[in-house]
């Protein structure tokens, strides 16, 4: 087993220290006898040892892979910090087809790199990762989360997920329309897999009517089993246009508000589970030229790793739902720190996050002697 920096051009050092991230530590990792081939990126430590999941996904190249687990490391760390976690962000990402290269060894070996990092890095389940493939990375290693209750863990992240992302609807509720309620109101759902399908059962409990599409039928026929009076359209771009539609809620893939998505954008509110739903920076000046409040994504989204955080206390799904019941608050918070300030609520939610990152952060250059 070798930690390899070298890529087909040469180092692939030059992909990272030329951007200028802030990123603390970059390690690629490669196993020549399993095909691993990972990069594990640890933007900030600051809050602790740094929290985030593991992509397994097919890049097309060394670079796109630098790319995304850079941006992903980065939200980690932003997320962490508006979630109230004692835990810094960091992201891994596994080079490959997960239906077709991943395997016993190949997980096991990237269980070694992780534990070769000491705790710096502690992963979880992402895009390509399930439980099960946890339970296997925690035999070589001790700092993994998200795995099954079976192996001491919390098993699926979805439902709080979920949750917390209904929790920053109702916050969101409540700043344009003055209650906390998605009653009478129509909503959106774009991807109804795990997360999109439990937030459903939260607004229709809530007394809203609810609007669906999937590019997955599966998906699609399993919701509409468990709740049938829930509305199917074709695609994303027909629910975005509905005349009546008054929230959006992204919940598949990154990039679901962009140029060509806000300008036809009918809902007054945007309050999802994808990540980066920003295509681009400056999205968010458009939206809110336009009059759509945005609930910052990995501050609503951030259910998810409430839970695998508490699972290195012993997980208590209860205490868990406790803290990521505090997703309203921190989005409400966020809704007026932007009204007072004038700049839209990403950017506000950007600013919280630096604050405690850097508060918090200062602690640690007290000199503590026993």
């Amino acid at each position: 087993m070798t930690d390899s920096m070298d890529g087909p051009g040469g180092t692939t050092s030059g992909l990272v220290f030329g951007r200028s991230t802030g990123h603390e530590q970059v390690v690629f990792c490669q196993d020549r006898a399993s095909g691993l081939r990972a990069i594990i990126a640890i933007y900030s430590s600051a809050l602790g040892p740094a929290l985030g999941g593991t992509r397994f996904h097919p890049y097309e190249s060394e670079e796109e892979a630098v790319d995304d687990v850079l941006n992903l490391s980065r939200g980690m760390a932003y997320k962490n910090a508006l979630a109230g976690l004692d835990h810094g962000g960091g992201k891994a990402v596994i080079i490959g087809d997960p239906r077709r290269d991943k395997s016993e060894v190949l997980l096991r070996a990237y269980g070694r790199f992780v534990q070769s990092l000491n705790g710096r890095y502690i992963t979880a389940c992402d895009v390509g990762t399930y439980v099960d493939d946890m339970d296997v990375v925690a035999k070589e290693c001790d700092f993994v989360t998200g795995r099954s209750p079976d192996n001491g863990g919390a098993g699926d992240s979805s439902v709080l997920t979920a949750y917390g992302v209904f929790q920053g609807m109702l916050a969101s509720a409540e700043h344009r329309w003055g209650s906390p309620t998605l009653r009478g109101r129509r909503v959106g759902v774009a991807g109804v897999g795990k997360v999109g399908r439990h937030l459903v059962g939260h607004l229709l409990a809530d007394g809203a009517s609810v609007v669906v599409t999937d590019v997955d039928e599966r998906a699609l026929a399993r919701l509409r089993a468990e709740h049938p009076a829930v509305d199917v359209v074709a695609d994303t771009d027909t629910l975005i246009r509905l005349p009546d539609l008054d929230v959006y809620a992204p919940c598949a893939l990154g990039g679901a508000l962009d140029d060509a998505t806000v300008p036809v954008l009918t809902a007054s509110v945007v309050c999802g589970a994808a990540n980066n739903q920003l295509a681009h920076p400056g999205v968010e000046k458009t939206l809110a030229e336009r009059g759509v409040l945005y609930a910052p994504d990995y501050v609503v989204n951030s259910g998810g790793v409430i839970q695998v955080a508490d699972e290195r206390r012993g997980f208590d799904f209860e205490r868990a739902k406790r803290k990521a019941t505090g997703i309203r608050e921190t989005t409400a918070r966020i809704f007026v720190l932007a009204a007072d300030e004038g700049i839209p609520p990403a950017v506000a939610a950007d600013r919280l996050a630096e604050r405690r990152m850097a508060e918090v952060g200062r602690l640690r250059d007290i000199y503590l002697q026993s």
